[in-house]
């Protein structure tokens, strides 16, 4: 139970931090704003492609890869029924846990943060605390699971 709400309360949570704001700066007069997406995008358009892929692919795809199917497994579990192609669902949350670097993610963007603060004027937009919010979500939803009782509990259910 408290998976499912975690991880949906996270997917919720994806919504805001992928479509607000994440930080306003205004610098010389010249204000910028910044979200998830829009920074992989700037750094792949600025040339550093690989660390833009890498931005996208670990705060963005993975934690909604684990998220999702975290929702997509354990909600029908708590009545008693496996979702179609849960296993196989199962087995690509379980590669994908240890690729989940949010918390990374909002330490790096701390201590950059600290630097340009120096240089211009910071406002943390409602992306960056919903990203705050949704880093809990996601570690508390991945404490939460016992993946030997999920995989008994899969086992069961299949074979009704």
């Amino acid at each position: 139970m408290r998976v499912t709400s975690f991880s949906l309360t996270a997917l919720i949570l994806m919504f805001f931090v992928h479509t607000q704001p994440f930080i306003d700066m205004d610098a010389a007069s010249i204000s910028t704003n910044l979200t998830l997406p829009g920074a992989s995008m700037a750094l792949i358009d600025d040339g550093a492609w690989a660390v833009g892929l890498g931005v996208a692919l670990f705060t963005i795809v993975t934690p909604l890869v684990l998220a999702g199917g975290l929702v997509y497994v354990c909600g029908p579990l708590m009545f008693g029924r496996a979702a179609p192609g849960a296993k196989f669902v199962t087995t690509w949350m379980s590669r994908s846990e240890p690729w989940n670097m949010i918390e990374v993610f909002l330490l790096g963007v701390l201590v950059s943060l600290l630097k340009l603060g120096h240089l211009a004027e910071l406002h943390f937009g409602y992306g960056f605390w919903c990203f705050t919010a949704l880093m809990f979500c996601m570690a508390a939803a991945v404490a939460a699971i016992d993946k030997r009782e999920l995989w008994d509990r899969l086992e069961v259910a299949q074979q009704e």
